[in-house]
């Protein structure tokens, strides 16, 4: 394996495209520690020790994948996350509205037109975002028990706060440059690259954390649980996600003048995790609403100390059992808005494509139905199990729910884009070596 990735470095266009992207991958962390005018750098700093000692910040997903940057209010602080959003609505979008159906459907045109609404959405939701993150910020609820947190942002004037949003927004057009210039000119899908590196990047300080908050032989032992359980949990996520129902497609043979064309057998993979890290993001951002709702409402009613009892925390039954169900809920939905079996049962009769022993059209299109439910059981489940082992880590390790590195979001991130992007690489290298990483 040492060796292949010397013979990647060796080769010219291959080596420049690993560099390029090394190079776009400091930027980005380099704007992730530059902090936005107008803030009080000393005091933000007293906030985040107080709030990852505390894990009372309540935009631990946001600030995930930003790479720590949203807590210190950076100039990349809303990072990739306003692009996640757009990229996920437009995607619901284009079922819904008949005109985003059609444009898919044009092929290069039509998608480089879509890119671009995600572009302009991206910037939207980035002042939408960023409005509300410097409000929360000046109010002193972005951290919430901390003694200077009103003191974050000094001076509460109209030209600074838009400084401040236009910044960040400026920030987030930035990283979005960044990733489309990875996908262009490096390795791998740009966005996903940026994305991994912010998860990445929070790993040492989180393992160090829990050596920090452990009891057993100075906390040696937690951070080898820990470790162990990381290893144990990548070989799952890697299992699972390459794990794939291969349903046969036959091709019928046809006579055009003296020669048979077709005849051809292949295959459908329907992956077990079919929706990805998606259904995750979704119940964790509707999670989200009724605790964000609760800490911005004033007064002691019932309501609000019902949600802060119940759903702020994470380690309450309620908690767990409904973001359990809501990732097993939005697995099938996206997986059903996401693969059609009547338009995949419909392309292969048109090119005379068949399973074998069922009949093609409507028969096609039900016995895939079928099957999708099937394997979309037990990757609803995963998905579910998956993101609940932070949670589960809360009583073990010091209560460290986000500080947690191996589990939920960033595990499935961090293991599908790395087995996205190597393979890249080793194609790659099969078309100059005829050898990739494993011999």
């Amino acid at each position: 394996m040492l060796t292949a990735f010397a013979r990647a470095f060796k080769t010219p266009d291959l080596r420049k495209k690993l560099l390029f992207t090394l190079g776009i991958i400091v930027l980005y962390r380099l704007g992730a520690h530059i902090p936005v005018p107008g803030v009080s750098y000393a005091n933000v700093q007293e906030c985040v020790d107080a709030a990852q000692k505390g894990n009372n910040s309540l935009f631990g997903l946001v600030n995930m994948f930003s790479g720590g940057a949203l807590l210190q209010i950076t100039i990349f602080a809303l990072g990739i996350m306003p692009y996640i959003t757009a990229s996920i609505i437009l995607q619901l979008l284009t079922v819904v509205i008949p005109r985003l159906e059609a444009l898919k459907k044009e092929g290069q045109s039509g998608t480089a037109k879509i890119t671009q609404y995600t572009r302009y959405l991206t910037v939207a939701l980035a002042v939408l975002q960023g409005t509300g993150l410097v409000a929360t910020a000046r109010s002193g609820a972005l951290f919430s028990g901390c003694p200077v947190a009103s003191e974050i942002v000094p001076d509460k004037s109209i030209f600074v706060t838009a400084t401040m949003v236009i910044t960040m927004t400026a920030g987030t057009a930035a990283v979005m440059w960044l990733g489309e210039l990875v996908t262009d000119r490096g390795i791998g899908n740009g966005m996903s690259i940026l994305m991994f590196i912010s998860i990445a990047a929070g790993f040492p300080g989180a393992l160090w954390a829990i050596k920090e908050s452990g009891t057993l032989a100075q906390g040696w032992i937690e951070f080898s649980t820990v470790i162990l359980i990381g290893f144990v949990m990548v070989a799952l996520v890697v299992f699972v996600e390459q794990a794939q129902r291969r349903i046969p497609v036959q091709y019928a043979k046809r006579m055009i003048g003296r020669r048979s064309y077709g005849g051809t057998s292949t295959y459908i993979p329907l992956k077990v995790n079919q929706a990805g890290v998606i259904p995750v993001i979704f119940a964790s951002s509707l999670l989200y609403i009724p605790a964000l709702v609760a800490q911005f409402s004033s007064g002691d009613a019932a309501w609000k100390t019902w949600i802060e009892a119940h759903f702020v925390k994470g380690d309450h039954p309620y908690y767990i059992a409904t973001y359990f169900l809501l990732i097993v809920f939005f697995a099938f939905f996206y997986v059903a808005i996401s693969f059609n079996p009547e338009e995949v049962a419909d392309n292969m009769k048109k090119y005379g494509g068949f399973i074998p022993g069922i009949r093609a059209g409507r028969p096609t299109a039900e016995y895939l139905s079928y099957v999708l439910n099937r394997i979309t059981w037990p990757g609803s489940l995963y998905l579910g199990l998956i993101a609940l082992v932070p949670t589960m880590a809360l009583a073990g390790f010091g209560g460290a729910n986000q500080n947690f590195p191996f589990g939920g979001t960033s595990i499935l991130i961090i293991v599908g884009v790395g087995l996205e992007t190597v393979k890249q690489i080793e194609s790659q290298l099969q078309q100059r070596n005829y050898e990739g990483f494993l011999r």
